[in-house]
């Protein structure tokens, strides 16, 4: 494998990237600016300054604590930085060419944002499952795996099913099962594998979040109930990642 300029470019801006996507993380759900608004302690108010904003090494300096209150900085941000780091490693091992490598990193950059998200709030907002569809689109278009058509029918296919399922839990049970947000989601995880690969990343996904619900019941000792909300959209990010990066390695 040979590194080019892009590739080195990529791996050095990538904390700063995952810095930027946990502001998306904590601001989109939120409803606040994500562009003019300045970065702030959410304890004190205090505006950060550029020796507050160094992605990882900023964190590490101050021990995780605002300089100004004292105020406990959430790790979380910390890991996204750290994480898109990694994400971006393997976008340029599995790159073919500039342009894919690119556009595989801010894919799998918008996949964890997402799964962030979910898991931080329970929202997946329609600024990132849009561009995830798009990018998703855009994959195809410069990986051609899946072709086109496939990714289409793949997005056509996962929103659909999680449009009648959100639809018939309703009727049946009188009470949401999915959230909207879940059927916008499909619809790029479904166009970057294509229709014939979706039954196996749901599948995944699927006992990922049992296995996960069940260890927090039997660690917390408290009994599983129906009505507990559960970030499902997070391991559908998380299983998708993982499918498509398997699929991409060479046999």
């Amino acid at each position: 494998m040979t590194i080019t300029y892009a590739d080195i470019l990529l791996l050095m801006i990538s904390p700063a990237i995952g810095s930027f996507l946990a502001v998306l993380a904590d601001r989109l759900p939120r409803g606040e600016d994500v562009v003019q608004k300045r970065s702030a302690c959410r304890d004190c108010g205090h505006t950060l300054g550029p020796k507050d904003l160094v992605p990882i090494l900023s964190f590490a300096l101050s021990r995780g604590r605002c300089r100004q209150c004292g105020a406990v900085i959430p790790a979380w941000l910390l890991y996204m930085e750290i994480v898109a780091v990694g994400l971006a490693v393997i976008a340029v091992i599995l790159g073919d060419g500039a342009v894919a490598t690119w556009v595989s990193a801010a894919f799998l950059w918008v996949l964890m944002t997402l799964a962030v998200t979910d898991l931080l709030v329970f929202r997946l907002p329609d600024a990132l499952t849009a561009l995830l569809a798009g990018l998703a689109v855009a994959l195809s278009w410069v990986t051609g795996d899946p072709d086109l058509a496939h990714a289409i029918w793949g997005a056509i296919i996962g929103s659909g099913i999680f449009l009648l399922l959100k639809v018939g839990y309703r009727a049946l049970r009188g009470r949401e099962g999915l959230g909207m947000g879940d059927v916008k989601l499909m619809a790029g995880l479904g166009a970057t594998l294509g229709p014939l690969n979706l039954p196996l990343m749901l599948l995944v996904a699927s006992l990922a979040a049992l296995a996960a619900t069940v260890a927090e019941s039997l660690a917390s000792r408290k009994t599983l109930k129906a009505t507990r909300p559960l970030p499902f959209g997070a391991f559908l990010c998380a299983a998708t990642a993982i499918l498509w990066v398997l699929l991409r390695i060479p046999v």
